[in-house]
């Protein structure tokens, strides 16, 4: 029976309520960038934030990188499954998680915090964060080897736990972290970012939830889902329909040289996208395995971006998605198998959802890009004070072409999107090292009527006594593919030069000892080409000879243009 005292709450009230949750998750994402200690948080943004309804439905999301789409909505319910008893969730309390192998699961340095939001003894609402913490101790500085074979090697893991209790933090937890990791004042810095962003969340939900009450929560909450769903579906209905299949090759997996295929088949309907990974190699030996909720985020960046990029990543707008994948693969690892290097196995996920479509929508998906989040850690000691430094950030590189443009020159690759660059004043103030060159290379690839985008040259001398590197640079072997004729990509490269004059390629780095005076040179992938390179007009290819993207020699060979000296 319908209560006589309801009132049908209008349109511009609810529009009110959706814009207030979205206010609240951009005010979660700005206070824990600003107050993180973590380089890696408060420049490269390597965090997002959301909130969630009472059952678990992400509603918003906020991300710095998109490799993290749809991992917090995993991580609610896991908490909601461990804790679903309310009697065992309590007003101030937050709880913590970094699994690789649980919802929401990533690496181990990727930390989650979930807080149940209640009001009037109702839960309503949970907000979540996930930042990966400066450092969670582990077999390097830094917490993450390119060499790991087992999770064990890969710092503390946290089951979900309760961080908070009622609102005072649970100190035996605070200290088991402290004890752990190598930088505990940044470690906890990031913790205490994290913890400010989710009380902030909650502060506004209740604000909301108090000012319209539960029946206009509810409608505006179902609103936001129902109009993201049907985003997804309109646009489901302009890309083309069948079947389409894809495969692509991560370069090997640290420990050994085998090639690890990836494969996936797209089905696509006007009411289903349909993801299927079957056929794709299995858990290898390396850090290059994912979680199955790494697997769902690549799968949901790659939808998001065919779909409707613009309208909210919450669970409505995954309503048509459905990925099927079997266990223990190389997408769908489970405990022991290393996952450090996990974001190089979620990108591939989401390169063969692309390569399968990009011949089916050629302005919409590019050739081949970088496909490497090029991970560099840089690790040092502050003569002041002894205590460890650490730099860690991702390079950019090149993106493929399309039918219409030229590719992106130097920007990250699809898992750290609209990411940024750590400030070369800040490198060179707080890690040892001088910046010699940060520029486009002219390396050959890339050619075709479009073409590819330019990847970088990055060189370090080392200014310190001495540091220790790390990295892994993805697209070493297998290049940015081409489309319709246009050639593929280049590699990556990854070299220290030392100071008697030899040279050692490190594509996989652990803790290398660089001295003072010796250089890393670190070179990202250009993108793959689009269509014949003779047909590109013969102005454009004197413009890229004069800026410095190609030589007189691949101008001469690959676009038939002759250029005198």
């Amino acid at each position: 029976m319908t209560d006589p005292s309801y009132v049908e709450p209008d349109p511009f009230t609810l529009e009110i309520i959706r814009d207030g949750l979205q206010a609240a998750s951009d005010e979660m994402f700005i206070a824990l960038g600003r107050a993180a200690q973590g380089i890696v948080i408060y420049e490269c943004l390597d965090y997002c934030v959301g909130i969630a309804d009472a059952s678990g439905r992400m509603v918003v999301q906020g991300n710095g990188v998109p490799l993290f789409i749809g991992t917090l909505e995993s991580a609610v319910r896991e908490v909601i499954d461990k804790f679903g008893n309310e009697r065992d969730m309590e007003p101030g309390d937050i709880f913590a998680m970094n699994d690789p192998y649980c919802g929401g699961g990533t690496h181990t340095p990727d930390v989650c915090l979930v807080m149940p939001v209640f009001a009037d003894d109702e839960l309503i609402a949970f907000t979540a964060n996930k930042g990966h913490w400066s450092e969670l101790g582990g077999k390097v500085p830094g917490t993450i080897a390119a060499d790991s074979t087992e999770v064990f090697q890969e710092g503390l893991q946290i089951p979900i736990v309760k961080l908070f209790c009622r609102g005072e933090p649970v100190q035996a937890i605070l200290d088991l972290l402290a004890v752990n990791v190598r930088l505990p004042r940044q470690t906890l810095g990031d913790m205490w970012a994290s913890v400010a962003a989710a009380r902030i969340g909650e502060r506004r939900i209740r604000e909301l939830y108090s000012k319209y009450g539960h029946a206009a929560w509810r409608q505006a909450v179902d609103g936001l889902l129902n109009y993201a769903e049907s985003m997804s579906l309109a646009a489901l209905s302009h890309l083309p329909k069948g079947t389409f299949e894809a495969e692509d090759w991560i370069d090997d997996d640290g420990i050994t040289d085998d090639p690890i295929p990836v494969r996936c088949k797209v089905t696509i309907s006007d009411k289903e996208f349909v993801a299927d990974y079957t056929g794709t190699n299995g858990v290898v030996a390396g850090p290059f395995n994912t979680g199955r909720a790494g697997l769902e985020s690549g799968v949901k960046l790659a939808f998001k971006a065919l779909t409707d990029p613009a309208s909210p990543a919450n669970h409505g707008a995954f309503r048509p998605l459905r990925i099927v994948c079997p266990p223990d693969t190389v997408l769908s690892a489970r405990r022991p198998a290393a996952t450090g290097k996990y974001h190089q196995a979620v990108l591939f996920a989401t390169e063969v959802i692309w390569k399968a479509l990009a011949p089916h929508c050629p302005k919409r998906l590019p050739a081949g890009h970088l496909a490497a989040v090029c991970g560099t850690t840089l690790i040092g000691r502050d003569p002041a004070s002894g205590n460890v430094t650490l730099l860690q950030q991702p390079l950019v590189g090149g993106w493929g072409a399309t039918a219409d443009r030229d590719g992106e020159n130097g920007q990250f690759c699809a898992a750290d999107g609209e990411t940024f660059n750590i400030p070369i004043e800040v490198q060179e103030n707080k890690f040892g090292i001088l910046v010699e060159q940060y520029a486009f290379h002219d390396d050959d690839g890339g050619a075709g009527k479009r073409r590819g985008g330019k990847g970088v040259v990055l060189d370090y001398r080392v200014v310190d006594e001495r540091i220790h590197f790390s990295g892994d640079y993805g697209r070493h072997k297998f290049r940015p593919w081409g489309i319709a004729g246009g050639g593929p990509g280049t590699a990556s490269l990854a070299q220290i030069a030392r100071v008697d004059g030899s040279t050692e390629a490190r594509q996989r780095a652990v803790s290398v000892p660089v001295n003072r005076g010796e250089r890393i040179r670190l070179v990202t992938p250009t993108g793959g080409g689009y269509g014949d390179p003779r047909s590109r007009p013969r102005q454009q290819v004197l413009e890229d000879l004069k800026n410095g993207y190609i030589t007189r020699e691949q101008a001469r060979r690959d676009y038939g243009v002759e250029v005198e000296e």
